[in-house]
């Protein structure tokens, strides 16, 4: 049975005006009030029994003696999935999305400003994963002999950034050999990502093997290893959060153990990045809602995402870490936008150089 069907219209209604009005006043509901703002022509007598029965079906509960009741975790799962109406975002705050979001930085100045972004407008703590590796764009690279097959590669990135790794090659490769390789990668891959430089440097390589000469055979091989596909790798990535104080100042008292407890989840870096990873290949927002993470630091929390792209290709993670009671109807659309408008940015700070 789906949940639709498991409650009737009138059910729906009075759990629509329950939630919506519990996200905002921040207050248990009652069945006057529920009886008075759902619309519908119902006694509170009748409200009571209908409420009755949703807490027993697992969809609001009622917090203490407190006559009215509070949604559930299914409570807000059934909102969102069937209740919920989202309008997308006015044109306006598209523009100021984008204004803070200038291709001319670099991809970790527009990774801290996407999370900046969402944590300021959504009043909760903002999460933008580091592009993966093999989306990072390439300004320089040197090859330099050890000794036998082993070659140190320094790669200059597109924020600055000074990476070195060694690789084993299967031939033994002089100095001058690996130097003419790196100028000409440098000449004619510079400012492309990782993927690209893979993909085009084996098609145009490969597609002629017989009559690839010194040159070619060399660059082929050292550009394959240092540009080699990082996905097996068991190192972990990143991500960038911003907002996270803003979590205490609109948290009442009694919630402050459930915030202590998510800055915990936050310190361990790997939960949060694992919750992520799951998000990178679904396209478009997905919400986990308490328990649905996995994650007991945030089974009273909601994690709103949505993957990011870059040249069509799924590089991230963004979205925000709240409580289970937000404004779904705002946020999902800002971290929808945020998603896009990242990946625009990222695309066109990216240099072209396809001639």
């Amino acid at each position: 049975m789906s949940q639709r069907a498991e409650i009737n219209e009138k059910s729906q209604r009075l759990l629509k005006t329950l939630v919506e009005r519990y996200i905002a006043q921040g207050q248990p509901v009652g069945s006057k009030t529920l009886a008075q703002e759902s619309g519908i022509s119902v006694s509170p007598a009748t409200v009571r029994n209908i409420m009755a029965d949703l807490e027993d079906k697992g969809f609001v509960t009622s917090p203490h003696t407190s006559a009215g009741r509070v949604p559930t975790a299914k409570g807000y799962r059934f909102f969102v999935d069937t209740l919920l109406e989202v309008s997308p975002l006015e044109a306006t705050d598209l523009i100021q999305l984008r204004g803070q979001l200038d291709p001319d930085w670099s991809t970790r100045e527009l990774v801290q400003s996407a999370s900046g972004i969402l944590s300021d407008v959504t009043r909760m703590a903002g999460v933008v994963t580091i592009p993966r590796r093999d989306q990072v764009v390439m300004r320089h690279v040197e090859f330099l002999k050890l000794n036998d097959n082993r070659v140190l590669v320094i790669l200059v990135l597109d924020d600055h950034e000074v990476q070195n790794r060694i690789i084993y090659t299967d031939h033994t490769y002089n100095d001058i050999q690996l130097k003419e390789a790196a100028n000409y990668i440098n000449q004619h891959y510079s400012g492309r990502s990782f993927f690209r430089i893979r993909q085009q440097l084996l098609n145009s390589m490969k597609s002629d093997q017989e009559n690839m000469n010194s040159l070619m055979q060399t660059t082929l091989e050292v550009a394959t290893k240092a540009f080699q596909d990082d996905e097996n790798s068991d190192q972990p990535g990143d991500y960038v959060i911003a907002g996270q104080e803003k979590l205490v100042e609109n948290s009442p008292t009694e919630a402050l153990e459930t915030i202590r407890n998510l800055f915990k989840a936050f310190s361990l870096k790997g939960d949060i990045l694992h919750l992520l990873d799951q998000c990178i290949e679904t396209d478009g927002v997905q919400l986990f809602i308490g328990q649905e993470s996995g994650y007991e630091l945030l089974d009273e929390c909601t994690v709103v995402t949505s993957p990011y792209k870059v040249e069509g290709q799924l590089v991230g993670v963004l979205g925000v870490i709240g409580p289970t009671r937000m404004a779904y109807d705002r946020v999902i659309p800002i971290v929808d936008a945020t998603a896009r408008m990242l990946g625009a940015a990222l695309d066109f700070s990216a240099p072209r150089n396809d001639s």
